[in-house]
């Protein structure tokens, strides 16, 4: 379970974390360069321009988050730059929060004036809240299940060895069935800092994809269904007998572990993950709206809600209809 230090040190409880589906996150790493450059000296980052009154609103700022949420000496804040937010009236003030070496982050929104802070977020109601989220999702070249050019897309950020993602995995099973002309896509969000072996295990089932995308679920569905009984000392071993059992070449399943394609193409998966938001794992996107979690409950009600707005026939509807349909004569 997560428990994020700007939910969780403000509200001083433990039940502020993100629902029971939320594993630790860990940053994604830069994906593997095929090639080794001589490095180059970087440019100097630019520094934003801070005007006298704005350097006077972010320590007025910081004096009151302190304050807001006892974050004493042993806090340390870090505030800005300020930005330009979706109301004209105030700036975005991200803020980044460490303690006994966790971190934290996240926006906040301070008036110009000074005068008001809010949390929370804010949106622009002349623009779709989630077409950020669905051009950042790259759905093609990940295993999926359903049809390609499906109305609704399940994008779901997984970790093999968190034990919420092995729940969303069993209800997936009786979902896909329920809603089958949804497409759902599989991307890797190992988490290591607690989950020692779910990286080895990501760049195993992507070298099953990479050599058969079916074989991808066998191995996918054997990983879960022995979480229990995988360890860092017999990952490898599990590994190859999921292969060998999914029919793959296991000859060529072990030089894929070790070659670099398969670990940049998980690398690849965080890194998109990153940049929608994703800190826990499982997160799945329906049609670019977040489901943190997974929940059953909540993945069926934003699917349902799609089926509405987007005039979709429910599938009780469409299964009373092929019921109806007459066998053809031939």
């Amino acid at each position: 379970m997560r428990y994020p230090l700007l939910d969780v040190v403000a509200l001083g409880i433990l039940s502020a974390a993100l629902p029971a589906g939320a594993q630790s996150p860990q940053p994604a790493k830069a994906p593997t360069p095929a090639t080794t450059a001589t490095p180059s000296t970087p440019a100097a980052p630019s520094v934003p321009t801070v005007t006298p009154e704005q350097a006077q609103l972010l320590k007025s700022s910081e004096a009151f988050i302190r304050n807001l949420f006892s974050w004493g000496t042993d806090f340390k804040v870090t505030l800005g730059p300020l930005s330009s937010s979706s109301s004209p009236d105030f700036y975005s003030l991200p803020i980044k929060v460490t303690i006994n070496g966790q971190n934290d982050a996240g926006v906040f929104y301070v008036s110009k004036d000074g005068k008001t802070f809010m949390r929370g977020d804010v949106y622009d109601m002349s623009a779709d809240p989630f077409a950020d989220n669905r051009a950042k999702l790259h759905p093609d070249g990940n295993p999926s299940l359903g049809p390609a050019d499906a109305k609704i897309t399940l994008v779901e950020f997984s970790d093999f060895e968190c034990p919420h993602c092995r729940q969303l995995y069993q209800s997936m099973k009786v979902l896909e069935p329920e809603y089958p002309t949804i497409r759902v896509v599989f991307k890797d969000f190992p988490i290591t800092q607690i989950h020692p072996w779910a990286e080895t295990a990501a760049i195993g089932a992507r070298c099953a994809f990479m050599q058969s995308p079916d074989s991808f679920w066998r191995v996918h569905d054997s990983i879960f269904e022995s979480q229990d009984v995988i360890s860092t000392e017999n990952v490898w071993d599990k590994l190859q007998l999921f292969a060998r059992q999914a029919g793959l070449d296991t000859e060529a399943f072990k030089t894929c572990m070790t070659a670099p394609e398969a670990r940049q193409a998980v690398e690849a998966n965080q890194a998109e993950g990153v940049s929608l938001g994703v800190n826990s794992t499982p997160t799945v996107f329906v049609n670019g709206r977040p489901a943190i979690g997974g929940e059953k409950p909540t993945l069926e009600q934003y699917i349902n809600y799609q089926i509405q707005t987007l005039h979709l026939t429910p599938p009780a509807a469409a299964a009373k209809t092929d019921q109806k349909s007459p066998t053809p004569k031939h």
